[in-house]
């Protein structure tokens, strides 16, 4: 199954690279895998050190910044355990691990981790629609550039009737953040 959260990483001056990611796990989160393209900075990062940190949230605004760039300023962080990795402390939990594996000969990579420690930081909130719209709305807007426009369009569309029926106040402001990076897209679209 595909868990969606936030990994973080250093690049090779210690900046920090915030991602949202969905790996491929299972209950036990001992291992996963994840599957950045060559071209991102969590593949470099991973590649040169090794090692990172998996979040699960419900911070769909985090979410939504991250997914277009634009987490600026970033949110508070702390060192993480063991390894040189950094904590989102808004998180709800989050998994330190360690590269076991990593093919790269394709496009999109396939990188195996093993958690080395893992570590609640408050609960869950809990299921809700609006949240749910958001996470699909700020994927979409990393594919702005793999799907005609018209579909884009027609999808947030529909994304907005869940956010308008059960969102709190984070939930629309994260929406409307999308909507207005769609609206503001300069970049080619999909034939």
């Amino acid at each position: 199954m595909i868990l969606e959260g936030i990994v973080t990483t250093l690049g090779e001056s210690h900046e920090v690279n915030v991602a949202p990611m969905g790996p491929l796990v299972d209950l036990a989160m001992q291992h996963f895998t994840l599957r950045p393209y060559t071209t991102s900075t969590t593949y470099r990062n991973l590649k040169r050190s090794g090692q990172g940190v998996f979040h699960v949230t419900d911070d769909v605004g985090l979410l939504a910044r991250a997914a277009v760039g634009k987490l600026d300023p970033l949110p508070e962080m702390i060192d993480a355990p063991g390894i040189e990795g950094r904590i989102l402390t808004g998180a709800c939990r989050w998994y330190t691990f360690r590269v076991a594996s990593l093919d790269d000969r394709q496009e999109r990579t396939r990188i195996e981790v093993e958690v080395l420690q893992r570590g609640t930081l408050r609960e869950f909130f809990g299921f809700n629609r609006a949240k749910h719209a958001v996470l699909e709305a700020a994927i979409l807007c990393t594919r702005l550039h793999l799907i005609p426009q018209i579909e884009i369009e027609a999808e947030m569309k529909r994304l907005a009737t869940p956010v308008e029926k059960t969102a709190g106040p984070a939930e629309r402001q994260a929406f409307e953040f999308l909507q207005a990076y769609v609206q503001s897209y300069t970049g080619p679209w999909a034939p």
